[in-house]
């Protein structure tokens, strides 16, 4: 086994653990927590554990295979559904990501080249990351409806990969600004004392010493990304995804309880996803940074 996959094993396997852990802690209160929950006046401490608020996880896993509309024939199952969804939503999630570490990537050049802008720019970056966006989400609906260029026009899915790369520029700019700032006066003197220009001293210092800083906050934006796009469609009613598909199997509740969890199952496997993405991005950039090093 070689030393750079021991820590991608140790990754997975906690991982799985998590999983297993939680599939019995969910088992264990549903078979011993009581059925209606409990609450202290109109405050509940526990939830219920009845089928209709908490079924089994085999019921749920089950549902998966069920028909999405009963009684029609070839109607697609509930997990070919929750995987259409899902791969809807990790698409506008990268195009958000992609577009958020544009975003972010260029501000923390224009930041760490004046620092007059970073002064004034940077505490902005931070505080927009406090704005609801389950609010923000239909003011963005409704600004871009009326957006059209040439044949092209606004569409929910573009309201969509804004909103992520809303949630997702942010991480990226504070992380990228900290890594170009990285260097210390050693090496700053060492490229003074070769007359290098600001674009020889970027390239070849401070955007090589932003990447251990710039991974971890991919990270970050990843995850960002992932829920801005289920919030999003969530609010601005964007079809096909996995947010939508969660708003529909929740009117269905009442029949089929097990379909909900299923569509927050998918959610959550498009998380794990997108942090795979970013996982393998990282493991990417290690080998061409040890590539890059003199032997």
């Amino acid at each position: 086994m070689t030393r750079g996959a021991r820590p991608a094993l140790r990754s997975t396997g906690a991982v799985l653990a998590a999983v297993v852990v939680l599939a019995v802690a969910w088992e264990a209160y549903k078979a011993l927590g009581p059925a209606d929950g409990a609450a202290i006046g109109t405050t509940r401490l526990l939830p219920r554990t009845d089928d209709r608020a908490m079924p089994h996880l085999w019921t749920v896993l089950t549902t998966l295979g069920s028909p999405e509309v009963a009684g029609v024939a070839g109607s697609r199952t509930v997990g070919a559904a929750v995987v259409s969804g899902a791969l809807t939503s990790l698409r506008l999630a990268l195009l958000g990501l992609l577009l958020g570490a544009l975003v972010g990537g260029v501000l923390a050049l224009l930041m760490q080249r004046l620092r007059l802008l970073e002064a004034g720019l940077l505490p902005w970056v931070v505080l927009s990351q406090t704005v609801p966006i389950i609010a923000l989400a239909p003011l963005v609906a409704g600004w871009g409806g009326v957006v059209r260029v040439g044949s092209w026009a606004w569409s929910p899915e573009a309201s969509v990969v804004v909103i992520s790369a809303f949630l997702s520029f942010s991480p990226v700019a504070v992380g990228m600004l900290r890594g170009l700032h990285a260097p210390g006066a050693v090496e700053n003197e060492l490229f003074a004392s070769c007359a290098a220009s600001w674009r020889q001293e970027l390239v070849h210092l401070r955007l090589p010493a932003s990447v251990p800083f710039v991974v971890p906050s991919l990270r970050l934006a990843a995850a960002g990304a992932v829920v801005g796009a289920i919030v999003a469609e969530i609010s601005t009613g964007s079809r096909g995804g996995i947010g939508r598909l969660v708003i529909e199997y929740a009117q269905q509740a009442t029949s089929s309880p097990a379909r909900v969890y299923a569509a927050v199952l998918g959610a959550a496997v498009l998380g794990l996803v997108a942090a795979g993405v970013v996982a393998l991005l990282d493991r990417l950039s290690g080998v061409l940074l040890r590539r890059g090093r003199p032997a």
